[in-house]
């Protein structure tokens, strides 16, 4: 079942059309205690919101384990839940990842929907039916493939969001345009979070979440194309893996941005890409993300994160790399000589 995209210019008729599409005997809202301050009060006078259930997490990535899992399975089970119930899942990344999971696993499967709040789940985590939860220190490590009925997509919640969360986002469009082509790519360069045009941004977005939607339909499960949407994962999963290790947890954007500047230094070793593409992605990364906080010490600790990717065969550390913008190659392996090396140019700053 193809999931329904909807970008949004009216929030509640396209909440009251994709209620109509799904089973409802019951309407649940999950929110985190972030989204219900910020996003929910956005929703909560509508009328088709007026008789749904909510349930509320903690907030935060650190919070996206099994015991929130339980947490949701529980309100679900005690508010009376059955199969033909709906949850709507209304927060960021780690809202619609749990979320999805708990639908698709209570009473072995429940429809949802997606309404994403953070510029980062909107143009990643709630598109591509991708759900899970952290386990053992390891990101996602546990979940399913399961499409939502519906993902709306509504930019009334960007003002909810601070400069790093707005940051964070962007970090999964400039992948987004690294592996689509050379237009995309040098408008999202270019853009200015200094000054950031909002109309701009919106119609950035629908054009991200389009590459996206491409590739997921054209491989679903994830066995060749999609892995190229993996740019920048190998890397930045391992540094967020670390800073949450280390108590200082780092939004996921900002590890994909450092793992960008690491997996196109590779690139340009391995595959050949431009050193001036790469060059210019660098500096606006580092202009507007900075430099993570590693030493030459963490290199053992972080290249066995990298062993534990999931794309990984036999132990071989897996990378999707570049020949060129929009020229994806997948499956290439390094030296940990070459990760090093790419680690140490994350570091330049």
């Amino acid at each position: 079942m193809k999931q329904n995209i909807v970008i949004s210019e009216n929030l509640e008729r396209s909440l009251v059309v994709a209620i109509s599409e799904c089973q409802h005997d019951r309407v649940f809202v999950l929110t985190d205690e972030t989204t219900k301050r910020l996003c929910w009060p956005k929703l909560s006078s509508m009328r088709c919101m007026q008789e749904v259930t909510l349930i509320t997490i903690p907030a935060t990535d650190t919070n996206k384990n099994l015991e929130s899992l339980a947490l949701v399975w529980d309100a679900l089970s005690k508010g009376g839940a059955t199969r033909h119930s709906l949850l709507i899942n209304l927060g960021g990344g780690m809202v619609t990842d749990l979320g999805g999971f708990a639908a698709a696993t209570f009473k072995r499967g429940i429809d949802f929907i997606n309404i994403p709040t953070t510029l980062l789940a909107m143009v990643d985590a709630s598109v591509g039916g991708k759900t899970g939860v952290n386990f053992n220190g390891l990101k996602n490590e546990i979940g399913v493939f399961a499409d939502a009925r519906f993902v709306i997509i509504s930019t009334l919640f960007l003002d909810t969001l601070d400069m790093p969360n707005l940051c964070s986002g962007y970090a999964e469009m400039l992948k987004h345009g690294l592996i689509n082509d050379e237009r995309m790519w040098a408008e999202l360069v270019g853009f200015s979070f200094h000054n950031p045009d909002f109309v701009q941004l919106q119609r950035m977005v629908g054009e991200s979440i389009a590459v996206k939607e491409r590739i997921v339909q054209l491989d679903p499960h994830e066995k060749g194309l999609r892995k190229a949407l993996n740019l920048g994962h190998t890397i930045g999963h391992a540094i967020e893996s670390f800073a949450m290790e280390q108590g200082r947890p780092m939004l996921h954007g900002y590890a994909v941005a450092y793992g960008l500047v690491g997996e196109l230094y590779l690139s340009v070793c391995k595959t050949a890409f431009p050193v001036d593409r790469l060059r210019q992605t660098a500096r606006f990364i580092r202009e507007a993300y900075g430099t993570p906080a590693i030493t030459c010490d963490d290199y053992p600790k972080l290249l066995e994160l990298m062993k534990h990717d999931k794309k990984n065969t036999s132990g071989i550390i897996n990378f999707s790399l570049l020949a060129n913008i929009g020229d994806v190659k997948l499956n290439q392996t390094a030296s940990e000589e070459e990760i090093k090396e790419a680690l140490d140019f994350i570091r330049e700053g």
